[in-house]
């Protein structure tokens, strides 16, 4: 080397001379195949209900980041949709989103349910990670609570061999169970130190950065899978159209009045989402405003309409419509 100097960051130096270890932060995902069990992990580490969960596979359509405050670090956390074998125009660009993800953030979890064998989807995604060479990869064992100490040691065997044959070894592997709420924390102290020096990327207090109108929807769109008969899964979008404060209120009795649509593909579906007498539609509404209102910490008059957008998933112009 000849005379260059380079200047390390001054508040990293300054931290390293008072013998502190310096302030990391950077982005995190989770992968795996669907219903891993990503979006309960993400809400466990944040705190904080940010990611759409349900008990359905495939719902999280969105990059939603959860963002977890540490005294050392700021750990921001992509949750990238499950990739699996597209069969639809919204299946490949789910796909496309996943592999840009991967590509950007600086590292990766892959979830693997411990009740669960590992399976052709999950050789299909570790495959696909190996080739992502500078990325560390942290092999996490989920739904610890639902297997005895045997069948989770036998599933870390399998992880751990998985890597071997595929050429990398994993950064760190480790159980947890997001429900019970065991080794999550420590899940939090494994990734920290894998992230780049750097001063926090958001403020204090920010728990996600995906705008409030597409959080909404994901509430609203939650709530309309629960329950729901397993062919309406994908064929649920909804799209907030406006959020406004009502106009005249006093100060401190504000109210947010939200009007919010939920598209379908086919008519015949309408009947399942608004139910018998429209008895599910309320159900939804009360349900999505209580979440809507603890998120946005103001009252909610939500108004919801259901939709018929036919076939909007093999349909690239109601796709840009419906914010994909």
């Amino acid at each position: 080397m000849g005379a260059m100097s380079v200047r390390p960051d001054t508040d990293a130096a300054a931290q390293q001379a008072a013998g502190e270890a310096p302030h990391r932060a950077g982005f995190a995902c989770f992968v795996g195949r669907p219903n891993a069990g990503k979006s309960t992990l993400t809400n466990a580490l944040v705190g904080q209900k940010v990611a759409i969960t349900s008990n359905r596979p495939q719902t999280t359509r969105h990059t939603v980041r959860g963002i977890v405050h540490r005294d050392d670090a700021q750990l921001i956390l992509v949750d990238t949709p499950g990739l699996h074998k597209p069969r639809t125009l919204l299946g490949e660009r789910l796909n496309d989103v996943v592999r840009t993800t991967w590509a950007e953030v600086d590292v990766i979890g892959f979830c693997l349910p411990a009740d669960q064998k590992l399976g052709p989807g999950d050789k299909y995604i570790v495959k696909e990670l190996a080739g992502i060479k500078k990325t560390p990869k942290i092999a996490i064992i989920t739904k610890t609570d639902l297997v005895d100490s045997k069948q989770l040691a036998e599933q870390l065997i399998v992880v751990s061999r998985l890597g071997e044959e595929l050429g990398f070894e994993w950064a760190e592997i480790i159980p947890v169970s997001a429900v019970k709420d065991t080794q999550v924390d420590l899940l939090g102290d494994l990734i920290a130190p894998l992230l780049p020096v750097s001063p926090p990327l958001y403020p204090e207090g920010d728990l996600t950065d995906e705008p409030e109108m597409v959080m909404v929807a994901e509430l609203i769109r939650e709530a309309a899978l629960e329950g729901v008969r397993d062919e309406l899964p994908h064929s649920i979008a909804v799209v907030v159209e406006e959020m406004l404060p009502r106009e005249g209120r006093p100060a401190d009795k504000p109210l947010l009045d939200i009007h919010a649509n939920v598209y379908i593909e086919r008519p015949s579906q309408k009947g399942i989402i608004i139910g018998p007498k429209g008895k599910r539609l309320k159900d939804v509404g009360t349900k999505s405003r209580k979440h809507i209102e603890a998120l946005l910490g103001t009252p909610v008059f939500l108004d919801l309409h259901v939709k018929v957008a036919k076939d909007w998933q093999r349909d690239p112009k109601q796709l840009r419509k419906l914010g994909f």
